[in-house]
């Protein structure tokens, strides 16, 4: 089968679903909870877990069809992954065995709090010899106390110690 083809059976399978479903607007703290611990036969978690798979405006996963994508009743931002979905995926991760890909998945978790420009200046102050160590700590520091993303914060104190020694920091080169 062609990847047009699995697209189109895919897309064919979530019309089916969302003409089952109950319509209306629900938003993500409608989101079902989950009482269950996730592991490997729950993936993938679309196919296993469709309800808990939803967009960032609550949208269910079966109300993204290509018909509602030609309507625009499907934005960019309903396109995006919500942190609830990246920590069942890395439940599922680490109950299959898989601690550093649920490490991974913690780690997008967080970043899905920071809007997408400060993310992409931020990662941009990680390239050699683009920023200070100080203003490597400072972005760990605004990643901790302004969006609780503890992880991405502690990796980028580990790239400050790591470019201080490999001579990586503005003014090194």
């Amino acid at each position: 089968m062609t990847e047009m083809e699995n697209l189109i059976k895919k897309i064919k399978e979530q019309m089916e679903l969302s003409e089952q479903a109950p319509q209306g607007n629900v938003s993500v703290a409608d989101q079902p909870i989950v009482e269950k611990t996730m592991d490997a036969s729950d993936y993938p978690l679309y196919e296993k877990h469709p309800d808990l798979v939803r967009a960032p405006s609550g949208k269910k996963l079966a109300d993204i069809t290509l018909d509602s994508v030609l309507a625009n009743k499907v934005n960019s931002q309903d396109l995006r992954v919500t942190k609830e979905t990246l920590k069942y995926q890395g439940e599922i991760a680490a109950n299959s065995g898989r601690a550093a890909i649920q490490q991974n998945f913690a780690r997008a978790a967080e970043l899905t709090a920071i809007p997408d420009d400060r993310l992409l200046e931020m990662y941009g102050a990680l390239r050699p010899y683009r920023s200070s160590k100080q203003e490597l700590m400072d972005l760990a520091n605004e990643l901790e106390s302004k969006y609780q993303a503890t992880i991405t914060a502690n990796f980028f104190r580990e790239a400050a110690s790591y470019y201080e020694i490999r001579k990586k920091l503005k003014g090194d080169n």
